[in-house]
């Protein structure tokens, strides 16, 4: 086997001693020679393992309050050595430097300490030196060296000391190199980003990842990076498509902005269907009502534990994937009848606060949009107020055309969205769109509201609502012709609202 190499001696110094028990009495077994620092060479010796203390081998103390061990020319020396190469053994034996074939790190926990705390001086304690010096040396000389950069990579070890019998191969090598090198670089982008606070460079570094079964489309490559695992747990069906991905994003996205009973039905990433009531199964329906043609293979939300009346009432139409936070008794074994249908159980994740996509040749960065206006955000700049419902159907409204794609249209009533117009060039073509589809679907619209994601440049789009029975309006402001559209609003008793706030979505 090419490039294969026997372990005679490690070194082993980590933060976590979780799983290692077993790798220290397999490199017993071999008879590896263990050198150890501190708290792990403790733990060694009470598993009743021989190792050698580095300052032996250094004869140099620990120092600095444990700032400086292993960075010692005999501790790097042993690990960067080339052996095949006559000059280094030859220095090897005139400074008596043992020769180092494993090294096993685990590095201080730096993410964890800045999630958990905002004490400078102890994050900055969780900075490691030595270890992320160790990895690096030892991932540099793969060559002769393996490298085991953090637990992850134990079961990995524990193959090469078992099936290997210590000895491994230059392409394991190689492999565990790579991965050192992510795990030192993950490290150094953590320490980047705290520093830094958002300013000055751009580094994200995401360490987890799933291969999709394609892109977009299928003669296109997907990877989703991040830990999915963490934000669901997938209780049945098939791996979610790169499309599954985008329609559940903006699901979630969206579904965060209801605290009533919801229920959302999502196609291309816009809600074709929404409601909120005091029975999720009535939430379900009024949903589906919107828009019963897009919600064929459409992707489902809510955001209450779905009961076993909504899912007798769900498992009539075929859809890609539902997401809720639980499941009642009985749901579940429904819902699994279609072996194919993706369920995702959501859980509490802190989501984050900014977004970020490629562009041109680099990437643009933005905030999040996650301001959600309020009654208190609104301001009537028409003589007749909104009632109390429309208001109500108002902020509703303008929670829905937040995440839906522009120029977009919103018609809503009683806490329903009646219809959309989504991604047009125009905003008079969006409001025609929505209205038309309104009719389509037999919904009288009769004092009900809309929203637009930007303001009116013409007051054409109010003069078509008012002839469609449309009552209430929310919109930005912000045209020179505000004016304009005030006015038609008055003369034809309809009421209007400005946020002072734009919600593109592109």
């Amino acid at each position: 086997m090419s490039g294969l190499k026997r372990i005679g001696n490690a070194l082993i110094s980590v933060y976590h001693k979780d799983n290692l028990e077993p790798v220290i009495k397999k490199l017993q077994e071999l008879n590896v020679q263990m050198y150890s620092t501190g708290g792990t060479q403790e733990f060694i010796e009470g598993l009743g393992a021989k190792v050698i203390p580095v300052e032996t081998l250094t004869s140099y103390p620990s120092i600095l309050g444990g700032r400086v061990k292993t960075l010692h020319p005999k501790i790097f020396g042993g690990i960067l050595n080339r052996r095949d190469l006559e000059s280094d053994q030859l220095q090897l034996e005139e400074y008596e430097i043992p020769p180092i074939d494993l090294v096993i790190v685990d590095l201080y926990p730096f993410e964890q300490t800045v999630a958990s705390t905002t004490d400078e001086q102890a994050i900055i304690e969780k900075i490691d030196i030595g270890g992320i010096s160790l990895i690096r040396a030892a991932a540099k000389n793969f060559k002769d060296v393996v490298i085991i950069p953090s637990r992850n990579e134990y079961e990995c070890l524990m193959n090469i000391l078992t099936k290997g019998q210590g000895s491994s191969t230059l392409q394991q090598r190689k492999d565990l190199a790579s991965e050192a090198f992510q795990v030192s670089s993950h490290y150094d982008t953590a320490i980047y980003n705290y520093f830094s606070k958002g300013e000055g460079a751009f580094k994200q570094s995401v360490s987890e990842s799933k291969t999709l079964r394609y892109g977009e489309n299928p003669h296109q490559k997907g990877t989703f990076y991040g830990k999915m695992d963490a934000l669901f747990s997938q209780l049945n069906g098939k791996e979610l498509s790169y499309n599954n991905l985008l329609d559940v994003d903006a699901a979630v996205n969206l579904i965060a902005e209801f605290t009533d009973t919801t229920f959302a039905i999502l196609k291309h990433n816009n809600a074709c269907g929404l409601a909120s009531r005091e029975k999720l199964v009535d939430a379900w329906k009024d949903a589906l009502a919107g828009d019963p043609v897009s919600a064929f293979g459409g992707v489902l939300i809510t955001n209450k534990p779905i009961d076993l009346a909504t899912a007798e009432e769900m498992h009539k139409l075929f859809f890609e994937v539902v997401v809720a936070p639980g499941f009642q008794p009985g749901v579940l074994e429904l819902l699994k009848q279609k072996p194919n249908r993706i369920i995702l159980e959501q859980k509490k994740v802190e989501m984050p606060a900014k977004s970020f996509r490629t562009l041109l040749n680099g990437i643009i960065e933005q905030d999040k949009d996650l301001k959600t206006e309020t009654v208190a955000d609104m301001k009537t700049v028409t003589t007749k107020a909104p009632t109390e419902q429309e208001k109500t159907d108002l902020v509703f409204a303008n929670k829905l055309v937040k995440h839906t794609k522009s120029n977009t249209i919103i018609l809503a009533k009683n806490n329903q969205l009646l219809a959309s117009g989504v991604g047009q060039t125009s905003r008079v073509d969006a409001l025609r769109q929505a209205i038309q589809k309104a009719g389509e679907f037999g919904f009288d619209l009769k004092g009900s509201v809309m929203a637009s994601d930007a303001f009116f440049p013409f007051p054409d789009c109010v003069e078509i609502a008012g002839k469609a029975g449309i009552t209430a309006v929310v919109q930005p402001g912000g045209s020179i012709k505000d004016k304009d559209s005030i006015a038609y609003c008055d003369k034809a008793g309809m009421s209007m609202v400005m946020t002072g706030t734009r919600h593109f979505k592109h």
